[in-house]
């Protein structure tokens, strides 16, 4: 394949049992709208007890039923908010440091080097983030991952990319390369992917490639740059949305 070419998401999705949490982010073939995917899989019950939630723009993680939590920690958290002329999007609370960081003067990698990989171990869940900012007439994003440096945990490699939006491209990023006891993190630069002007198209490309048993969740958003107008999508496997 060549490093230029752009897939439809669901073939880098298809056949995969297990992608983990998965972030999407790029702009539409017209140019005229940036687009922002975020979803969630699970194993164990504490995982799969989650729904998404949209209030006030800002996208949450919440338990579908409140009284089967076993750990909140790593699994209830803001993973899509607004500052000033950036979106940020991650795959736990690095949301708000972010956020917080960048509301203070701060910037994302500076908030980022903060925090380090989730400490589940074998697993050692990777941090993943991403960040749009619109500027101009236009925008550009960052996506981020932080995970173990070994097997034993013992310290955190950063790495952080910087994207042009260019129409019909963008990157999808996610935690692990496919199931496996421990799971394997997920290797290299952010995926290349295609990226449909029509919102319905991808997120049935991003949805119905995801695992049946494993997916629990997945969040789109299109936004007009011109006008801010946005579109969202929004659908949860064990909520009936």
């Amino acid at each position: 394949m060549n490093i230029y070419d752009t897939p439809e998401i669901g073939s880098r999705l298809h056949g995969n049992p297990y992608v983990g949490r998965g972030i999407v982010i790029g702009c539409t073939a017209d140019g005229r709208r940036a687009a922002v995917a975020y979803f969630i899989m699970g194993r164990s019950r504490n995982s799969r007890n989650r729904i998404f939630r949209e209030k006030d723009g800002v996208l949450y993680t919440e338990p579908q039923n409140p009284q089967l939590v076993e750990d909140p920690s790593l699994i209830i958290y803001a993973a899509m908010r607004r500052t000033g002329n950036h979106l940020i999007v991650t795959n736990g609370d690095q949301t708000d440091t972010i956020f917080a960081a960048i509301q203070a003067g701060g910037s994302f990698a500076s908030a980022l080097e903060t925090r380090s990989f989730e400490p589940d171990a074998p697993h050692f869940t990777p941090r993943i983030s991403g960040i749009l900012t619109f500027c101009d007439g236009g925008f550009s994003y960052k996506m981020s991952i932080l995970k173990s440096a070994d097997a034993a945990g013992s310290a955190c490699n950063r790495f952080t990319y910087a994207y042009a939006a260019l129409p019909g491209v963008g990157h999808f990023l996610h935690t692990y390369v496919t199931d496996g006891n421990p799971l394997p993190t997920f290797q290299g630069e952010p995926e290349r992917i295609s990226v449909p002007d029509d919102i319905e198209e991808l997120t049935a490309s991003i949805w119905e490639n995801l695992d049946a048993e494993n997916r629990i969740s997945l969040y789109v958003r299109m936004i007009d740059i011109a006008t801010g107008k946005e579109e969202t999508r929004l659908i949860n496997q064990y909520a009936g949305e």
